[in-house]
């Protein structure tokens, strides 16, 4: 009867051998039942209809989704890759300002909401250049934090606070960057298909996010360019590979020599100025001007794969960024009362840093887009250099992430710096640049640049902080660890005071026999090389069950093509075999 139409399920009930009370109470149930299932679609759609709501919603509320959506479908996933970096450092940003701000700044400014400003130092304006002047005094800075503990409702240990906050973030920001790491190469590696057989590129390199006419163009004439080039590069000859391979090393020589030398300048230059802005202005110069001359050598070096390129300019960036960090670092921990010394520093060294790249993406692109359009037609639209980008924003994370010891509202000068930042390459990218003529896989570039910010340049930031806080001697004059022998020690200090109190005796307890223990972390390494062994074994049996699935799919192919149709005699004799 439910499955019936109304005419018909009528005309059924009526015939029905029943009482009228029956049909009616079957005509009722009937009626509701129906009832129900009607109510039961309408409720289903009404809720898909609310979730697409909610995700659409979502998405218009989501930070750049629109001009993300542009810059794939104009310049592929390649290009997005650097954009996706980009907010994926602001987020981080943001989660270390309110950190920062809700742990050590508010609970100062509550206490003390005017700083003590000396009279005769007023705000000029030139202090967002410097760093110095008026906001040495306040918050911006480690020598403006009391070492009191804060009384008000609750007692507020400032000195406490300032050092696990900090702790906390740092082990937060690696945690993250392994996890973020490990997944990504995981998934982008050990369980991807290998990219460079030119069947891959023919069949399954094409960027389905483009949506541009002239983009897509484009991308077939440099996928057809590609194929022709590993062509031809696999008819070298055995002399050519050997020139091949001299420029090579020719360039790394000459790029390592290079990284040296800036390194070199840097330190005699700080032993003659460091208060002003020269010290900033030469280090951006030289990362803004020795970039370029390491893109020239692509000139005269030929590598397979877009990626290999990309790579190698990496590298060269990172030895000549960590070389002049290693000795800006190396500088600093040998100076007298040092801590909002080197918080000016690197103030400086972000901001100076902004300026450059607002500059190099004048006379990098801008120009070279002038040049090669209307004077020199021959050298065409310059190309968006992902490797130098994304360099440019790793080394402005690691002065944050060494700055947050000595600046703990750095990270606000970050997120108004990467945000900025965004627009501005973005329109650098639609006026200047054209899509890269070869193009890699974006989900392990991507990987790539999660890789390279956690080694060399988080564990090298990492290192410095831990340095500063279990060596180095606080300053006798500012700061919240003032009069200690090290910043470790303010948590000697807290677990002499746990021991008066009862009921507190566990976490000394901890303390002395867990956190001071070697045998703690040597079994904590053991285990964590343990867990990464099984998931290795994991991912080599599930990569090769991967192998055996495919090759069963091309074996069973093979058998439905066979035009051969066997007996079932045939069949019997043939698996016995």
């Amino acid at each position: 009867l439910v499955a019936m139409s109304t005419r018909d399920r009528i005309r059924a009930i009526r015939d029905l051998p029943m009482s009228f009370e029956e049909k009616k109470h079957i005509r009722w149930v009937l009626n509701h039942n129906q009832l129900k299932v009607i109510n039961f679609h309408v409720s289903v759609i009404l809720g898909t209809k609310c979730g697409y709501g909610i995700r659409s919603a979502r998405q218009t509320l989501e930070l750049w989704h629109g001009i993300m959506k542009e810059i794939g479908g104009k310049f592929g996933t390649s290009v997005l890759s650097y954009f996706v970096f980009l907010k994926w450092l602001l987020m981080f940003n943001i989660f270390s300002f309110l950190v920062n701000f809700g742990f050590i700044t508010i609970p100062l400014l509550v206490y003390d909401p005017l700083p003590n400003i000396p009279p005769n130092v007023s705000f000029r304006g030139l202090e967002i250049l410097t760093g110095a002047g008026y906001f040495n005094y306040t918050v911006m800075y480690y020598g403006g934090y009391s070492n009191e503990t804060l009384v008000g409702l609750v007692e507020y240990n400032m000195q406490l606070a300032y050092f696990f906050t900090i702790a906390v973030y740092m082990v937060l920001c690696g945690i993250v960057l392994i996890f973020s790491m490990a997944s990504s190469f995981k998934t982008n590696y050990v369980l991807a298909e290998p990219t460079s057989s030119g069947a891959w590129q023919l069949l399954c390199s094409w960027d389905f996010s483009m949506t541009n006419e002239r983009a897509v163009r484009q991308r077939k004439n440099n996928l057809r360019e590609s194929l022709s080039e590993k062509a031809q590069r696999e008819l070298l000859t055995l002399s050519e590979k050997l020139k091949h391979f001299g420029v090579h090393l020719g360039s790394w020589l000459l790029s390592t020599g290079l990284a040296v030398g800036c390194g070199a300048s840097i330190y005699f230059l700080c032993q003659y100025e460091q208060q002003t802005l020269l010290v900033p202005f030469v280090v951006s110069l030289m990362n803004l001007v020795v970039p370029l001359l390491y893109s020239l050598f692509n000139k005269f070096e030929q590598y397979s794969s877009q990626r290999r390129q990309i790579y190698a300019l990496v590298v060269r960036n990172v030895l000549l960024r960590m070389s002049i960090l290693g000795v800006l670092c190396y500088y600093w921990m040998n100076v007298v009362c040092w801590e909002s010394m080197v918080g000016q520093a690197l103030y400086r060294l972000v901001i100076v840093d902004f300026l450059f790249i607002t500059l190099g993406s004048f006379f990098g692109e801008f120009l070279s887009n002038v040049i090669g359009t209307r004077i020199l037609p021959r050298l065409g639209v310059p190309e968006f250099d992902i490797a130098r980008n994304v360099l440019e924003l790793i080394y402005a994370q690691t002065l944050a992430w060494i700055g947050i010891y000595f600046s703990p509202l750095l990270p606000a000068i970050q997120i108004v710096k990467f945000f900025i930042l965004f627009y501005l390459k973005k329109i650098s990218l639609t006026q200047n640049c054209q899509p890269p003529r070869r193009t890699g896989r974006a989900a392990q570039m991507q990987t790539t640049f999660i890789a390279l910010l956690f080694f060399p340049f988080f564990v090298g930031a990492l290192s410095m902080v831990a340095y500063t806080a279990w060596r180095l001697t606080p300053s006798e004059q500012c700061g919240p660890f003032r009069g200690l022998n090290n910043t470790f020690s303010v948590v000697g200090i807290w677990i002499d005071d746990l021991e008066k109190i009862p009921g507190s005796q566990w976490v000394v307890w901890i303390y002395q026999n867990v956190i001071r223990s070697e045998i703690f972390y040597f079994l904590i390494t053991i285990i964590i090389l343990v867990i990464i062994y099984i998931f290795w074994q994991v991912a080599q049996g599930r990569k090769e069950l991967i192998g055996l699935l495919r090759q069963q799919i091309v074996n069973v192919s093979v058998f439905e093509k066979c035009p051969l149709k066997l007996s079932l005699s045939e069949l019997f004799f043939f698996f016995l075999k």
